[in-house]
């Protein structure tokens, strides 16, 4: 029996956009002489729908894609991911996976895990599956689960976060082979954990298992693909693209001693950090532009870090002719900002353009004199400037239709070392979640991946400074990046509490100055623009936070007692 995986990217809502594709990819699978193609969690509508569950049109909507699936594919079986509604007691509807055949749906299959943690939220709208069947097609049986159901093991998790283990109880109704379609968000790492996770109960069961994994920005999720068919010794026989569309094929026929024995190509797929965040960003770049209906991005050059590479995952995401750069220059900015700015554009191949400020940031002084008499500068006028920067970038979105990129990154974002209204203004905020010292990391592998420097070197050999004061530097306000970033993994994302941060070596001091920052500036979090998720824990739809609270975190040990005499 030959096994199309059909790893595809859908549009939330682009139902009918959905279904065309899932047609194309039948029609190929079939020439290609599969006898049953797979589509991932949720593919008729997209995942994921949130809130677009509590309207009836769009369920409804769904139902008639999935019946217009059902009657327009032919010659070839298929499993697909779809809402189903719930005619009993409990939630209204199902997570659920449809297996067609012969212009019917033969059998359904629901969700039984909905998680509730991190960017999730199912519980809020579905009902959990309470039966479990197998399905025929050819000569094997096929046992069907949907995403979450094969992520509770002990193999992850010390304490599984769930009691019920669907596929233990999908392996009692004795399927040849386990199915498990997903979409199953990226963050650095997770390739292995969920590659791992599909090893460890094919061994366990002595079961293969095609997993399918959805592929594709939606908002701020990104999802990698990085699909995988396993024998049933936990061995790699097949697997998909990361980061991109793919139709791949196994074939599974019976040994001698009848275990179904998968054959497949095994391709090889980058899983260093800084190549799959890259790719990631370029990604969740490309389907936000285009899904949101933009075809031009705009961004402000500081002939920084953060904006040179934010430029150049515009560019690989859209094209060049597709973007726009514009330098900003106060009289506070040096020459050599300036000049890194045009050197990159020039690089990058972008249309750039130079908006002076210093006749604005006039403009205002004169306008708040009366207001602000006899108080000396502070932050207020360098927020000032960042302000102005923001309103000529939304003023020119505005004009010209452009998405205005954001340039800040994770450890400005969690410390509030950025501008409400100012640089935080835009549509998506492209790295957002990756910490400076990230920034550094992956900037490096776009000039070794384009084999010439597109990045300007002395960008990024250069101290980080916003050059909103003369001689200003961000280390006048922060502790070393490296350390700063040490610490905001420690506490966001292995949430560590202050005492065991401080255990692992840093200064008592800086540690609880910055966990404050953190948690102060949780105001302008909520009114950043959306940002791409590639971390583990990113500020986001993931996090959840009261912007109004008292609680702070405390230092009782001994370090901190004695730093603080």
């Amino acid at each position: 029996m030959k096994i199309a995986l059909g790893q595809i990217n859908t549009t939330i809502g682009d139902i009918d956009g959905n279904v065309d594709k899932m047609l194309d990819f039948a029609s190929r699978a079939k020439q290609a002489g599969a006898d049953l193609i797979l589509f991932p969690e949720l593919a008729v509508c997209g995942y994921p729908p949130m809130d677009l569950l509590l309207k009836d049109s769009f369920v409804q909507a769904n139902l008639r894609g999935l019946d217009r699936l059902k009657n327009e594919v032919s010659g070839i079986s298929v499993i697909v991911g779809y809402v189903d509604i719930n005619p009993g007691h409990g939630r209204p509807l199902y997570n659920a996976c449809a297996f067609i055949q012969d212009g019917e749906i033969k059998a359904r299959q629901y969700k039984t895990l909905l998680p509730t943690y991190d960017v999730f939220d199912e519980d809020r709208y579905f009902e959990p599956a309470r039966e479990y069947k197998t399905v025929k097609c050819a000569d094997l049986t096929l046992g069907l689960s949907i995403c979450e159901d094969i992520w509770n093991s002990a193999e992850i998790e010390p304490k599984p976060r769930y009691q019920l283990n669907p596929i233990e109880k999908i392996v009692e109704c004795k399927p040849d082979v386990l199915i498990n379609i997903s979409a199953s968000p990226f963050c650095i790492g997770k390739e292995h954990i969920r590659h791992g996770l599909v090893r460890s109960h094919a061994r366990k069961h002595g079961l293969p298992i095609l997993y399918l994994n959805q592929v594709g920005g939606n908002d701020e999720l990104i999802f990698d693909g990085n699909s995988i068919v396993v024998d049933a010794d936990g061995e790699l026989i097949a697997n998909g693209n990361s980061f991109e569309e793919d139709l791949f094929y196994v074939d599974i026929a019976d040994d001698t001693i009848g275990r179904p024995v998968p054959a497949g190509i095994v391709k090889e797929n980058s899983t260093a950090p800084e190549v799959t965040c890259y790719k990631a960003i370029v990604l969740g770049t490309r389907d936000y532009v285009r899904k949101c209906g933009f075809k031009k991005t705009v961004i402000g050059l500081s002939g920084g870090i953060d904006s040179a590479l934010t430029a150049c995952v515009a560019v690989a995401a859209i094209g060049a002719e597709n973007v726009l750069g514009v330098a900003m220059p106060s009289p506070y900015s040096s020459a050599g900002s300036l000049e890194d700015a045009e050197a990159l554009a020039k690089n990058l191949g972008i249309e750039y353009r130079v908006v002076p400020i210093e006749k604005a940031m006039g403009s205002f002084a004169r306008m708040l004199q009366p207001i602000f008499l006899g108080l000396a500068k502070d932050v207020t006028e360098e927020n000032i400037q960042a302000r102005i920067r923001g309103c000529i970038l939304m003023s020119i979105s505005n004009k010209l239709g452009h998405l205005v990129l954001t340039t800040g990154n994770k450890s400005e974002l969690a410390v509030g070392y950025c501008t409400l209204y100012g640089d935080m203004c835009g549509g998506l905020a492209v790295i957002s979640d990756l910490p400076k010292t990230l920034v550094y990391e992956v900037s490096r592998y776009v000039n070794e991946q384009a084999g010439r420097v597109l990045i300007p070197v002395s960008t990024l050999e250069k101290a980080p400074s916003a050059e909103l004061r003369p001689g200003q530097l961000d280390q006048d306000s922060l502790p070393p990046y490296a350390v700063l970033d040490g610490i905001l993994y420690e506490y966001v994302e292995k949430r560590r509490k202050a005492d065991e941060i401080v255990n692992l070596g840093y200064d008592p001091q800086v540690v609880r100055d910055l966990i404050n920052k953190i948690d102060r500036n949780e105001y302008k979090r909520h009114q950043a623009a959306p940002g791409l998720k590639v971390t583990a824990r990113a500020f986001g739809v993931g996090w959840r936070m009261p912007i109004a609270q008292k609680f702070q975190e405390t230092i009782t040990g001994p370090r901190f007692q004695e730093s603080a005499k």
